[in-house]
């Protein structure tokens, strides 16, 4: 099999090197056993990781892996280290805080961690936050509890007050952990830090409740969301079916993308429509889900349909608002359902009962279920290894099973968003029966005032 360090598909040449800031000159305290064996491991991108592809056959590239390396960059006893959380709450964040600190004092023997408060606004003055110290005493329950210990903030920072911060405390490797916005955010850093040259190792933590940082197969928190998403499902069913004619609608994650909607719905057969932002749907006309909702409930006198957040803009006035990162503001798509399903059903002379919920905060304020813990726990642990080896501009994510370090211009390069062509979509329209060609429509409907 041929592998190489660059993925070239088309036009499109994507390089899988990870940048250090130097050899490793320091004996690891690791033992011999627990060193990495081979630096590389050659894996297979289908669509589904790497949508450039558009039907075209896998493609395998080398990826360097993660793990302690036998000589190190940093010398650990000097070593200082910074922790920032950023973005979104998400189940699993102390706990990858927790294994970072673990393994930087147990493993490494390094001085000291920090933990930089409220995200990318701790490292700016102005905002008068305090930096708090993190120890093994004072992190080892955190993971017993959902959220972030440091607190977090969204908005872009000045990468150069950032740096300024990092090089006041001597800091020698930053870790961060974020979604989307952050690694972009991170990789103003890292250009701010060679450009004056400096020696500081930036190791991004992948973070999004949505599933949907590119390249990233699955992201932590996101199995722990499904489930937590899975209980409102059944609550919205028991609701459905404890009337005549009765509607569940349960409104979840997923600005862009519908991993979680599609998830928890190939985990609750109940669910009879799936609507998510990567397709636009009609909600009028010859297999509109207007239509097809009263006739499923003539049929089965119940429905339950779960609709990702960022769902149905098409068919609402957008708003020119954005929040602090830069997002454009949703339109409540949950209350554009309730809207048009009350006129809809009414003009049909139908008696119906609608229960919405909406279970938002509940799902990314909890903490981490056993396989979520298991996998946060690797991803500090690896993050640690590829600092103390000099690593820097890069992630740590799993991809097929094995943990490797990307670089941050993979992870950037787009958001990932849910293949509507593939098996998994597939499957997912099999399990609530709803209509795919009539139902999801490729032309966007007329917005409604």
């Amino acid at each position: 099999m041929k592998t190489d360090s660059i993925i070239s598909i088309g036009d499109i040449s994507l390089s899988t090197k990870i940048r250090s800031l130097g050899a490793g000159k320091i004996r690891s305290p690791m033992p011999e056993a627990s060193l990495v064996d081979v630096d590389s491991v050659p894996i297979f991108l289908d669509s589904e990781l790497l949508d450039d592809l558009n039907g075209l056959p896998p493609v395998a590239a080398e990826f360097e892996m993660a793990g302690p390396r036998s000589h190190l960059y940093f010398d650990p006893p000097k070593a200082k280290c910074a922790i920032a959380t950023c973005g979104g709450l998400c189940p699993g964040i102390n706990d990858v805080i927790r294994s970072i600190v673990m393994e930087a004092f147990y493993k490494y023997h390094v001085s000291t961690v920090l933990g930089i408060k409220y995200g990318l606004e701790g490292f700016i003055p102005s905002f008068g936050h305090n930096v708090m110290e993190l120890t093994p005493q004072n992190v080892a329950d955190i993971h017993q509890f959902g959220g972030t210990i440091l607190g977090s903030s969204r908005g872009p920072q000045s990468p150069q007050e950032v740096v300024d911060a990092l090089e006041r405390m001597n800091i020698s490797c930053l870790f961060m952990i974020g979604g989307d916005g952050t690694m972009r955010a991170t990789q103003g850093i890292v250009q701010e830090i060679e450009t004056r040259c400096l020696r500081i190792a930036v190791i991004g933590i992948p973070k999004t409740i949505d599933n949907d940082i590119n390249f990233i197969s699955e992201s932590f928190g996101f199995e722990t969301a499904v489930f937590k998403a899975t209980e409102a499902i059944l609550c919205a069913h028991t609701e459905a079916i404890g009337y005549k004619n009765g509607i569940g609608l349960v409104k979840l994650m997923g600005r862009e993308s519908g991993f979680i909607a599609a998830q928890a719905t190939l985990a609750m057969k109940e669910v009879n429509f799936v609507l998510i932002p990567e397709i636009p749907f009609a909600l009028h006309g010859e297999g509109g889900l207007l239509p097809e909702l009263a006739k499923r409930l003539r049929r089965s006198r119940h429905a339950v349909i779960v609709a990702a957040e960022g769902s149905g803009q098409h068919l609402m006035r957008g708003s020119d608002e954005t929040d602090p990162s830069g997002n454009t503001s949703l339109t409540d798509v949950s209350e554009l359902l309730r809207s048009e399903i009350k006129k809809y059903l009414s003009a049909e002379g139908m008696p119906f009962a609608l229960k919405s919920i909406d279970p938002s905060y509940i799902i990314r304020s909890v903490p981490a279920n056993a396989n979520d813990k298991v996998y946060c726990g690797f991803l500090g642990q690896n993050a640690v290894h590829a600092a103390m080896a000099g690593r820097t501009n890069m992630v740590v994510a799993k991809l097929r099973g094995h943990y490797v370090h990307l670089p941050l211009e993979l992870v950037t390069r787009k958001r990932r968003r849910l293949n509507v062509q593939s098996a998994y979509w597939r499957a997912v329209l099999d399990s609530t029966g709803q209509p795919e060609p009539a139902l999801f429509s490729s032309e966007p409907a007329q917005p409604l005032e």
